[in-house]
């Protein structure tokens, strides 16, 4: 009985404080950090080590170390306490109603293409909802959404996080990019893969969505079959390499007739005809906001509407209500998302 007592006693406080601790591996940059004193800080660790019976840390005269267990234990905590702050976040953000922020995380070609007329024709019907856009790679989407730093991303998908839900939206057939006084230039049509083989390509590197399904598909030959001297970790440093002349790439069509590599010549390739996958990125079972799903409708009704470039919409035709409060034509069922 008296260690079900004990146990009761722990909150959240001693999941904190044991994290300070564990990332900084000192009392005192901890105490600092959660701005209390250095001796409560150690009564508040030595009564959740009694509650457990556990002894959490190893302490030496330069640093303080996790014991086994307690390394184990710091990734339930880290996920305890993010599912509690992006709940609260939820709650506030619910609180907030007609006034509030949304937070997006976005592939720099969704942002131009998609995003931003969605967001033109957003702040038409709720011009007092304020909006924070940030551009990035999957990667850091996927976890901008996974720490609640966002309400949503779009991307292709990479890391595949089981906490995260992927609603495919659309897809985005593969091309060739290439200056505009390059030999692919002299004809037009579909590029076969195989036609690759007779000229220099720079990829993306494998941590990037694009490079990463690239390198998903060697059959294709991009990365045994060419002379691969270049490669680019991301659109902005693929600009400036191609800007240099005589050199190819492959690339998605949304990201290739994205500004400023939209500058570049690009024909589609086929034999076979690959696309990567853009999806819609939420936390797992999170409930929306009412200002995040004003801001979903808004953006599925747009992207039914506007020009793609080659990328085809491959929304589910369930999507469609009058769940939230968005303009007429600017409703869907956002349960679908949360149950797909």
């Amino acid at each position: 009985m008296r260690g079900l007592a004990l146990m009761r006693k722990i909150s959240l406080r001693h999941l904190r404080c044991f994290l300070a601790i564990a990332e900084t591996g000192s009392f005192t940059l901890a105490a600092a950090r959660l701005f209390h004193t250095q001796s409560s800080l150690t009564a508040t660790i030595q009564q959740f080590e009694e509650a457990i019976g556990m002894k959490l840390f190893d302490r030496t005269t330069r640093r303080v170390m996790l014991t086994d267990d307690a390394e184990r234990f710091k990734v339930v905590a880290e996920r305890i306490l993010r599912d509690f702050d992006n709940a609260i976040g939820d709650l506030r953000a619910v609180a907030q109603s007609q006034r509030g922020h949304v937070r997006i995380a976005a592939a720099p070609s969704m942002i131009v293409h998609v995003l931003a007329p969605a967001l033109a024709r957003f702040r038409r019907a709720y011009p007092q909802i304020t909006i924070s856009v940030r551009d990035g790679g999957s990667d850091k989407i996927e976890r901008s959404v996974l720490d609640g730093e966002v309400d949503f991303g779009i991307s292709s998908r990479l890391n595949n996080y089981s906490e995260l839900d992927y609603v495919p939206m659309l897809t985005d057939p593969f091309g060739v990019v290439f200056p505009r006084d390059h030999p692919l230039a002299r004809t037009a049509g579909p590029v076969a893969w195989s036609e690759l083989k007779s000229y220099e390509c720079i990829v993306l590197t494998k941590d990037t969505g694009i490079g990463a399904l690239l390198d998903s598909y060697p059959e294709l030959g991009l990365r045994d079959g060419l002379e691969l001297h270049d490669h680019a970790s991301s659109t902005t440093a693929l600009y400036a390499m191609l800007g240099l002349g005589g050199k190819v790439s492959v690339l998605p069509a949304l990201a290739a007739r994205a500004a400023p590599l939209a500058e570049f010549r690009f024909r589609e390739l086929s034999a076979p005809r690959l696309s990567r996958e853009i999806c819609l990125i939420t936390r797992h079972l999170r409930s929306f906001s009412v200002n995040t799903q004003r801001i979903l409708s808004v953006l599925m009704a747009t992207l039914k509407e506007i020009d793609l470039n080659g990328a085809e919409v491959i929304l589910n035709e369930q999507w469609s209500g009058d769940e939230t409060e968005a303009p007429a034509d600017c409703r869907f069922d956002v349960s679908q998302l949360v149950e797909s």
